[in-house]
């Protein structure tokens, strides 16, 4: 009774967390496919090996410690299906010339909210160590690639804070849309290189309709969603995007997410 009893309380702590990990998932490797795949295999490795959870810190640290340790025993290969020259082989060409570390450290952080112990504590280093790879990951992602950005949000204020944050990253905002109308058009207008957009817009139409209307018509490029109802796109039934931020946000959150979408960007006019 015991031992079958054991996964099952495992997946009952885990099962609240297991939508965040595949948030994570996907914004490390820059796909949902990819993303979900190491997702299952880290709750398969647990549920086979209960004791590999490690119940003497929190619930989600031990989740996403597993995880951890499965992308880097696997080495965070390419799969053979993406093409050498295509966006994500390119990012991860990218991303190999990033200090170790770094970048799952900036992600645990500004897109999970782990402060430096956790982030030391999930990937095997000292919080002072965690840190210092924060201060490093800023720096390099600070001197990637930037580009024209649209923004899509109803709420003034959000809008024009958004809008500062990645001028100051040195993009180039193209212009704010309150409706899914006046985002297709400003796509339309001046196509954008990537996308940040809330769901919910001011005449009740759809952030998500904007986005695939634009992506359809203009091609794919990396977007950004920004919205207090993360659970309306992490249900795991249709595409997701890698990037999602909860309102409230933070100012780190916006530069990280923006910074990572754009290492995974298919759009050939961005200044490397």
């Amino acid at each position: 009774m015991t031992s079958s009893a054991a996964p099952t309380d495992i997946s009952t702590t885990i099962a609240a967390d297991l939508p965040y990990l595949r948030r994570y998932a996907r914004a490390l490797t820059g796909t949902q496919s990819t993303g979900d795949k190491y997702a299952i295999i880290t709750l398969e490795t647990i549920l086979a090996d209960p004791q590999i959870f490690d119940r003497s810190t929190s619930p989600r640290v031990a989740l996403f410690k597993v995880f951890n340790s499965i992308w880097v025993s696997s080495g965070a290969p390419i799969e053979e299906s993406i093409l050498p020259n295509g966006p994500e082989a390119r990012a991860q060409m990218r991303l190999s010339r990033l200090t170790a570390n770094t970048r799952e450290a900036l992600l645990l952080q500004s897109i999970e909210g782990f402060n430096a112990d956790e982030i030391g504590e999930i990937v095997g280093v000292s919080g002072d160590e965690a840190a210092k790879l924060l201060e490093i990951a800023r720096d390099e992602m600070s001197k990637g690639i930037v580009g024209n950005v649209m923004i899509i949000e109803d709420e003034a204020i959000i809008a024009m804070d958004i809008s500062e944050i990645v001028a100051q990253m040195g993009h180039e905002v193209t212009g704010i849309a309150r409706t899914k109308t006046a985002a297709v058009d400003l796509a339309r207008e001046t196509p954008p290189d990537m996308i940040l957009a809330d769901i919910q817009l001011a005449d009740k139409s759809s952030g998500i309709d904007a986005v695939n209307e634009i992506l359809a018509e203009l091609g794919d490029r990396p977007v950004v969603f920004i919205t207090a109802f993360p659970e309306r796109l992490l249900t795991g039934d249709r595409p997701e995007p890698a990037f999602l931020i909860t309102k409230p946000y933070s100012e780190d959150q916006v530069r990280s997410a923006v910074s990572q979408a754009m290492f995974f960007t298919s759009t050939e006019t961005l200044m490397a």
